[in-house]
């Protein structure tokens, strides 16, 4: 098990996601880590785990590095739903049948420009759902976890407990609320965290 020193944090302005701001890095040294680098996300910054022999230098060398190869493997996976409001609305309807089987169907799904204070919207009297394009260049999970959201409340309008133990069917929803959270505390947005005062929909 890693037991790393904690270094001071960094920003590569340079690296950012597209149409993101520059990511917050935090580099941890270990001395039992010899050769191998590892980038994850952890809430809104990106950890990158180096060995403690690294120079100044080469640190910053591999930190741009791991961020580009976590930004290409985030890219590879972002799903087709971007693409546009048909294909967001097949995805929301697979997320359905996934994990809120008995919610009912919207009857509309669809980007919408940038919101001033939420990622996304739902009216469940009329079934429709509106997500932010903010969410267009974010890793597939996210934007998932952002429907799943909307959908449970076309059967559960508030943020009650009956709301969030739908929501939590989704596996990666708290690691996509503290990316959320990240994103919005780094770009400076109005954006308050999913909860029941300051629900994000």
């Amino acid at each position: 098990m890693v037991s790393p020193q904690d270094g001071p944090l960094a920003r590569v302005p340079d690296m950012p996601p597209a149409g993101m701001a520059p990511p917050e890095v935090e580099v941890r040294r270990s001395a039992r880590r010899r050769r191998t680098v590892t980038a994850f996300r952890e809430g809104g910054k990106v950890v990158v785990l180096v060995p403690a022999r690294l120079s100044a230098a080469d640190e910053q060398r591999w930190v741009r590095e791991m961020l580009r190869r976590l930004e290409r493997g985030e890219s590879r996976r972002r799903s087709r739903a971007r693409k546009s409001d048909a294909s967001l609305a097949v995805r929301a309807r697979d997320l359905l049948g996934r994990h809120l089987p008995e919610c009912p169907e919207p009857a509309s799904v669809r980007w919408v420009p940038p919101m001033r204070t939420r990622w996304a919207s739902c009216t469940p009297a009329e079934g429709t759902i509106r997500v932010s394009e903010r969410l267009r260049d974010m890793p597939t999970w996210v934007l998932d976890y952002v429907l799943v959201h909307e959908l449970a409340h076309l059967l559960v309008p508030g943020h009650g407990e009956d709301f969030w133990r739908l929501v939590h069917r989704y596996p990666r929803a708290e690691r996509a609320i503290g990316f959320l959270e990240g994103v919005s505390a780094a770009a400076g947005l109005a954006i308050e965290p999913a909860d029941d005062s300051a629900p994000v929909d």
